[in-house]
């Protein structure tokens, strides 16, 4: 049989549950983020320019807020944006850019959306 709640304890019940789905809901949407900047950091160590390697082994990732990761290179940052997009040499010339870190983005952003939205239709 249910539990019966009197009217005068209805309004804190509904926020309890609230606030319970809130958290469930909260913590799965965490995880995915978690999963989905950690499986960027490895595809971008793998799909990386390598010269010395140094480069491609400085991918890492972590926590800016509940939900949200940054994927960054550790080891290189100031390379990423040159070797991504290219830039002008000193004598005169062109480098060309090698897109990796755009072609990994729109490899795992498409799933972590799928992922929320299947924790958001589940409930938590």
């Amino acid at each position: 049989m249910a539990d019966v709640i009197k009217v005068d304890d209805l309004a804190g019940e509904i926020v309890l549950a609230v606030r319970t789905y809130t958290e469930e809901v909260g913590a799965a949407i965490d995880q995915a983020a978690r999963d989905t900047a950690k499986a960027m950091a490895k595809d971008l160590r793998e799909t990386s320019p390598k010269d010395t390697g140094e480069y491609a082994k400085g991918w890492t990732y972590r926590k800016e807020a509940p939900g949200s990761y940054r994927v960054y290179n550790k080891k290189k940052p100031q390379l990423t944006h040159l070797l991504e997009h290219g830039h002008a040499q000193r004598g005169g010339g062109r480098v060309e850019g090698r897109p990796h870190i755009k072609p990994a983005e729109e490899r795992h952003a498409p799933q972590l959306e799928r992922k929320i939205a299947q924790i958001l239709e589940r409930g938590g």
